[in-house]
């Protein structure tokens, strides 16, 4: 036993087997440890609460023999405490977990999120909380929360135009993020690390959006079907996009499942396709219309996985945007994919006169009602073609107007 100096670590040469154990003379408790490769490692040795342990403080190199003694007083001082030091380097370790880190631990649990669900919250930590990404998860204030909450409602991302909705969509991803990392990460009494939510400071501020209605107007949907089989006609082998914006009008389908269907997916003698794992986790077998399958047929290619394949790295489209450009200036303003899915709904509802449970199945909305959710068939719908039919028909109707030929299979 020798007081333990940079003079004497560095004359301690490696053991050919074991290790080699120097315990110093003025700390009681403190030693080194030398293993075979020469790796130097500072240690501790005490009782807590009557129970003996080691802790190991770190390696020479990343201590100075004169840093590494000075922790080891504070940790043994704090092991006569009953201060598990274990417990407190935990600790220290959740303090310093990072947003990105509670993130990536968030999106991968097995089985929990869907792909798309997991790609939306990394956008809002990499684009909306990019500044907070790298930064203890613990260290983001209610002020900080109220700033950028402010910051996104009145500017967006870009700086240019307000964006509500997505200052309302990412703070409720954040508190989510926060409420796992409180779960996850313990202090070393075994409390959450996180006590309060920071985000729920914008409780009773949140912006109260109205819902959107928008659609295309039922008289406009002949000009609309024009211009998409008009574009289409000219759009030479690049016809995917616009495909899948007249698959959405004509199915109602969400943009992102109607984009990654696959021809497995697909029976086109039988007259449906398969959602296996949609938004509500309802597996789900549509019927098409005649119009429908008339379109997918024009599609078909037996070599593609994918309906509407494109060379993104996920193999098909994941939009339709040049067309809905071309939607919007028929219509007059600005429409989404989602606005299409609502016209859907709209020409089923006000132009047909289908039952609205019939078209809250056809776009995959589990009725509420106690009957409905218990005797209605809500999975496979080949009994409500005839509904899908009439839509078709309609938009084909009234498109003859505007010298639309109609699709042919």
């Amino acid at each position: 036993m020798s007081k333990i100096t940079k003079t004497l670590i560095d004359k301690t040469p490696a053991p050919s087997s074991g290790s080699i154990v120097i315990w110093d003379n003025e700390v009681r408790g403190y030693g080194l440890r030398v293993s075979p490769e020469g790796k130097k490692v500072f240690f501790v040795a005490g009782r807590v609460n009557g129970k003996s342990l080691q802790f190991t403080i770190g390696t020479y190199g990343t201590f100075t023999e004169h840093l590494a003694r000075q922790k080891a007083q504070q940790i043994l001082q704090g092991m006569r405490e009953g201060i598990d030091p274990r417990d407190v380097r935990k600790q220290d370790e959740a303090q310093n977990v990072t947003l990105r880190t509670v993130m990536e631990s968030y999106v991968a649990r097995v089985g929990k999120l869907k792909a798309s669900s997991a790609s939306e919250i990394r956008r809002h930590v990499e684009r909306v909380f990019a500044a907070w990404a790298d930064k203890p998860i613990v260290k983001i204030t209610e002020d900080d929360v109220r700033k950028r909450y402010a910051e996104m409602a009145s500017k967006g991302l870009n700086g240019k135009r307000g964006a509500p909705g997505q200052a309302n969509l990412s703070m409720v991803t954040l508190r989510a993020l926060v409420n796992y990392a409180g779960r996850q990460y313990k202090r070393s009494d075994g409390s959450p690390l996180i006590q309060h939510n920071p985000v729920d400071a914008l409780r009773d501020h949140f912006i109260q959006l109205k819902p959107r209605t928008r659609d295309i107007p039922t008289g406009r949907v002949g000009s609309v079907w024009h211009m998409l089989t008009d574009m289409r006609a000219h759009a030479g082998r690049e016809t995917a996009g616009w495909d899948l914006a007249m698959f959405l009008l004509l199915t109602g389908a969400r943009r992102n499942e109607a984009a990654s269907l696959q021809w497995g997916e697909v029976n086109l003698n039988e007259g449906w396709w398969h959602l296996p794992d949609p938004k509500n986790a309802n597996p789900i077998w549509l019927p098409l219309s005649t119009q429908a399958i008339a379109l997918l047929k024009g599609r078909f290619d037996a070599k593609a996985k994918f309906v509407f394949p494109s060379d993104s790295k996920q193999g098909h489209l994941m939009d339709a945007r040049a067309p809905l450009e071309h939607v919007s200036r028929v219509v007059g303003y600005h429409l989404s994919a989602h606005d299409l899915r609502r016209t859907f709904v709209s020409i089923g509802v006000t132009a047909c006169n289908i039952d609205l449970h019939k078209i809250e199945l056809l776009t995959n909305h589990v009725p509420k009602g106690v009957t409905a959710k218990h005797y209605l068939q809500t999975q496979r719908l080949q009994y409500l073609q005839p509904e899908v039919q009439k839509i078709g028909d309609f938009i084909e109707a009234i498109a003859s107007g505007a010298n639309v030929i109609a699709l042919r299979a």
